[in-house]
């Protein structure tokens, strides 16, 4: 709860019965906040699902144009993970494998959702709503057991479990995708 309260005391709502403040926190953030994060994940889903997908969708399969924008994805915020403040607190070799697996796991939805859509924007929405819930508000909101951060966000083995789980039912789903970004889209069979 001392996020809570600091971001209540932040907004002026610390006058707000306790029950409040959380609700109001997700709605304050879940839109006001869904702009900021909209404007950074433009910049990445131009790169990645703009460019690289459909570009790599002419020459190779779902399946391996999932794992490669994945993979490269993962790596391009490798340098951020081991030189900068984005780290949790994990040893670097379990944040990186976590982080690899859940980017490369939910690569397989972003380039689905691009190839079936036609459109950048289905990325950009999910790349936005990922960074803010899951930095924004679920792991503040998570109280920190001495463990927690090895099974929690982006860097920890719950999120990149379920983003495997959720690759593999898009997996299943490739062949729904078969012209989504154009004629020249091919897809496992």
């Amino acid at each position: 709860m001392a996020f809570i309260n600091a971001q209540a005391a932040d907004l002026g709502w610390s006058a707000l019965p306790g029950p409040l403040q959380l609700p109001m926190y997700a709605i304050v953030a879940g839109t006001i906040g869904m702009v900021r994060s909209c404007a950074t994940a433009l910049g990445e889903e131009i790169g990645w699902r703009g460019f690289l997908v459909p570009q790599l969708a002419k020459v190779t399969s779902f399946t391996k144009l999932s794992l490669l924008s994945g993979l490269i994805w993962s790596l391009r915020h490798y340098p951020i993970r081991l030189f900068a403040d984005y780290n949790p607190g994990t040893p670097a070799w379990y944040g990186l494998t976590s982080f690899t697996l859940m980017v490369v796991g939910i690569s397989f939805v972003f380039a689905w959702m691009r190839l079936k859509s036609g459109s950048v924007w289905t990325g950009m929405f999910l790349h936005a709503s990922h960074n803010l819930w899951i930095q924004g508000i679920f792991d503040p909101l998570t109280t920190d057991t001495g463990k927690t951060r090895f099974v929690i966000g982006e860097f920890g083995i719950g999120l990149a479990v379920a983003a495997v789980v959720v690759a593999f039912i898009t997996w299943r789903r490739r062949g729904e995708v078969s012209g989504g970004a154009g004629a020249h889209a091919v897809y496992d069979r």
